[in-house]
């Protein structure tokens, strides 16, 4: 099964960090340049990508619409779906990266016996997805105090909300709760959901078990192996790192080089998955394009003025016998052309 590898993927690299830190002189390896090779492939990937999407050729205007444009004056235009101003496509952009809006309205459709079409809502799909991507953000925020002396106060007002439902000691954070929820259902939608099920592959599955790995290793060092860790030392190791100038202590616990190594691994696959969403979505034509084609010409600005247009019937001029040949129609037989001649 295609989510068996991905299982099987990060258990092995759990082994990995957890054998591998326990051996004398490897815990600088995992803890200090794993992560420094992590940050480099993950800051240069990520710039690449985007300056590749930046260099590709847009030479159509194809923003996507998805409601009434712009016309007549006394026709509603629907100026989200279908924007014509700068204005409303930063609008549109907010709502997409902030809210996730056309997930919001998304529809689910099926084909019964009859046959009858029928349409639901996919509320819950918008629903756990905002909840896993919020989730996540307010965890790594949460995770700055690491690299931040002293702590900011809005960082802790953060924590402090993230925190309003305390349940024990030490606190419960609810993104925590959250993110685990989120994962286990965009993970069991592509189980159960034959549909997506068959479209899925390994780089849709790995991600997720690998982010679900980092999360449940910080919550065992959290709530159920604290006696393994040394938050000061930890500190003291990443603001070293900021600093570069970081000092490893024998404090730190085999399940805190294990949590730190899977953050490397997602950190290095980052630019080269369709994790890469998060800077794709600003260069998507569709999406960053004003609607505005029937007010303004859209020019080509890849075309190369070397190159004349070739009509079609240029072009079956130039290829009308190896199309006669071909048995393909054309618009002007062989022998009227020769006839002409």
């Amino acid at each position: 099964m295609k989510y068996a590898f991905s299982f099987l993927a990060v258990i092995a690299l759990i082994l990995i960090a957890g054998l591998g830190s326990q051996i004398p002189g490897m815990q600088y390896f995992f803890g200090v340049a794993i992560p420094y090779l992590a940050i480099m492939l993950f800051v240069g990937g990520f710039v690449y990508r985007v300056m590749q999407w930046a260099k590709s050729p847009v030479p159509f205007s194809i923003p996507t619409t998805c409601g009434q444009g712009a016309s007549l004056d006394f026709i509603k235009q629907d100026k989200l779906d279908c924007p014509t101003k700068t204005s409303e496509v930063v609008a549109r952009m907010f709502l997409e990266i902030f809210l996730f809006r056309s997930l919001f309205r998304n529809t689910k459709s099926e084909i019964h016996n009859g046959p009858k079409v029928t349409y639901e809502s996919s509320k819950w799909l918008w629903l756990f997805g905002l909840l896993f991507h919020y989730s996540f953000l307010l965890i790594v925020i949460r995770h700055m105090r690491l690299f931040i002396d002293p702590i900011p106060f809005w960082l802790s007002a953060i924590e402090s909300v993230d925190s309003m439902l305390q349940i024990g000691a030490p606190t419960l954070y609810l993104s925590s709760v959250t993110l685990l929820g989120g994962i286990a259902l965009l993970f069991g939608r592509r189980l159960v959901n034959r549909h997506v099920r068959y479209i899925s592959l390994n780089n849709d599955y790995f991600p997720l078990v690998l982010i679900f790995a980092i999360a449940l290793t910080g919550i065992l060092m959290r709530y159920f192996l604290r006696n393994n860790i040394d938050i000061i030392t930890i500190k003291t190791l990443a603001m070293g790192l900021v600093t570069f100038s970081p000092v490893i202590s024998a404090k730190i616990g085999a399940i805190f080089y294990i949590h730190l190594f899977l953050v490397s691994i997602l950190l290095a696959y980052f630019p080269f998955s369709k994790l890469m969403h998060m800077g794709g979505v600003f260069m998507s034509p569709t999406r960053n394009m004003a609607n505005d084609s029937r007010a303004k010409r859209h020019i080509n600005p890849w075309n190369d003025p070397e190159i004349k247009p070739h009509s079609y019937a240029g072009y079956e001029d130039e290829f009308r016998e190896f199309m006669v040949d071909a048995g393909i129609p054309v618009e002007k037989e062989l022998s009227a052309v020769q006839d002409e001649a």
